[in-house]
C-alpha cells in the first residue's frame, strides 16, 4: 500500500471488556475499553452468543468518534481457540470463523476476535481481516508434548501475542533480532504463562488456558494429581465446579476472595500477612517455572522478560527477580500492549514485510 496512510482497527475481546483501537500507521488515534457488566453477559448461554451485542457496541463507539468503517484498511482481531497454528499473521477466512463459533478447542472471549474482524471487514470493499500470534500458536518441540502416559499430551495455549511482541521489542532494544536470541518470557495477568523462546520459536510453555503451570489471580495452576483425582470422584462436585476451581475461581480468588492483584498488594501494605504470603507463593511458583525453562534452553539464556498487568506490582517482581537473576539479566515490561502488537502486525502486512498465512485446518 505504497503512498497511502494505512488505517487499522484493532479489536480485543476480553471476558468482561472489549478493547478497540484505531491506528494511522504506527500512531494510535483512538483507544477505548468498553466494560461489560456481568449482568449483561450472563444473558448469553455461550461466549460466541455475545457476537451481536459486542458488534453493536463497537459500531456505536466508532460512530460517536466519527470513525467511518469505510476508511479502514485492515481489521485485526485477537486470535481465538481454533486448531493449533504456527505463530504469525493469518487472514481470517470462513473456516476460522466457523471453528471459533464451534469452539473446537474451547470457548473463550478471544473466539469473538476473528468473528468480529471478519464481519466488519466484509462490510468494506478491499478491507482485510487478520489475526496475529493467536493463543493457540504452537511451536512446541516434540519432546515438550510428551507426558508420562500416551493418552495425554501437552498442548500450547498461552499469551502468544504479548509474549512475542515483548520479545521483539526487547530484541530491538539490545540491537539484535528476535530470531537470534534465547529468551524466557513470563506473562503475569489473570492467567500466567512462562515460555522458552529459542531463535524466534516458543519451544515450551505452560498451557495457561487450562491452568497449567504457576497459579495466577484466578487459576489454580498445576495441582497434585492424586488429590485432584480423589476430588473428581468424591461425588461432591460436578465437572463444571471442578473446572471452575482450576480456571476462573482458583489462585488468589480462592485463597483471598479477590482476583484483583492491586487490591492484594494494598492488603499487603496494610499488614495483611496472608496477602503477603500468597504474593510470595505466586512469585515462588513463577520463578520455579522460569528455572524450568532455563533448563529447556540448556542454560543459554540471553534475557528474562517479565510482562503483563501484574508486572506493575513491584514487590511481586522483586520476589521473582531475586530468585532468577542468576540465570540471565531480568527486564520488566509492565502491562500488555496487545492493541499495539496487533496493529504492528497488520502494518507488517500492509507494508509487505510479511504475507498473511492461510488457515487451512
Amino acid at each position: 500500500m505504497q503512498g497511502k496512510t494505512v488505517k487499522i482497527l484493532a479489536i480485543n475481546p476480553g471476558s468482561t471488556s472489549t478493547k478497540i483501537a484505531v491506528y494511522q500507521e504506527q500512531v494510535c488515534v483512538y483507544l477505548k475499553t468498553i466494560r461489560h457488566a456481568h449482568e449483561e453477559l450472563n444473558k448469553f448461554p455461550k461466549v460466541v452468543d455475545e457476537f451481536e451485542f459486542r458488534k453493536k457496541l463497537i459500531f456505536k463507539e466508532l460512530t460517536e468518534e466519527n470513525v467511518h468503517p469505510g476508511d479502514i484498511d485492515f481489521v485485526i482481531g485477537r486470535g481465538g481457540l481454533t486448531y493449533p497454528l504456527e505463530s504469525g499473521v493469518y487472514e481470517v477466512n470462513e473456516k476460522m470463523v466457523a471453528h471459533c463459533r464451534e469452539g473446537v478447542q474451547g470457548m473463550h472471549a478471544s473466539n469473538l476476535g476473528p468473528m468480529l474482524a471478519y464481519f466488519i471487514a466484509m462490510q468494506v470493499p478491499g478491507c482485510k481481516a487478520l489475526v496475529a500470534d493467536p493463543v493457540v500458536a504452537d511451536e512446541l518441540e516434540e519432546i515438550a508434548r510428551v507426558t508420562g502416559h500416551p493418552k495425554f499430551s501437552r498442548t500450547s495455549v498461552y499469551h502468544a501475542l504479548n509474549q512475542k511482541a515483548i520479545a521483539r521489542v526487547h530484541a530491538r532494544s539490545v540491537h539484535s533480532r528476535y530470531e537470534d536470541m534465547n529468551l524466557i518470557v513470563a506473562h503475569l495477568g489473570s492467567g500466567v504463562s512462562v515460555g522458552a523462546h529459542k531463535s524466534g520459536r516458543v519451544i515450551d510453555v505452560n498451557n495457561a488456558f487450562d491452568g497449567e503451570g504457576p497459579m495466577s489471580p484466578e487459576r489454580s495452576g498445576t495441582l497434585p494429581a492424586g488429590q485432584l483425582i480423589d476430588l473428581c470422584f468424591s461425588g461432591n462436585y460436578s465437572r463444571e465446579e471442578v473446572r471452575s476451581m482450576v480456571v476462573g475461581e482458583g489462585g488468589y480468588l480462592a485463597h483471598l476472595g479477590t482476583n484483583d492483584a492491586r487490591k492484594i498488594e494494598k492488603m499487603r501494605l496494610q499488614g495483611d500477612a496472608k496477602a503477603q504470603f500468597m504474593e510470595e507463593v505466586l512469585g515462588y511458583q513463577v520463578a520455579k517455572s522460569i528455572g524450568e525453562m532455563a533448563t529447556v534452553l540448556e542454560g543459554k539464556v540471553h534475557g528474562i522478560l517479565i510482562t503483563g498487568g501484574m508486572a506493575y506490582v513491584k514487590y511481586l517482581v522483586h520476589l521473582i527477580k531475586k530468585r532468577v537473576e542468576f540465570i540471565a539479566p531480568v527486564t520488566i515490561y509492565p502491562g500488555e500492549d496487545e492493541m499495539s502488537a496487533m496493529a504492528m502486525n497488520a502494518l507488517r502486512v500492509a507494508h509487505g514485510a510479511v504475507k498473511p498465512l492461510v488457515y487451512d485446518k
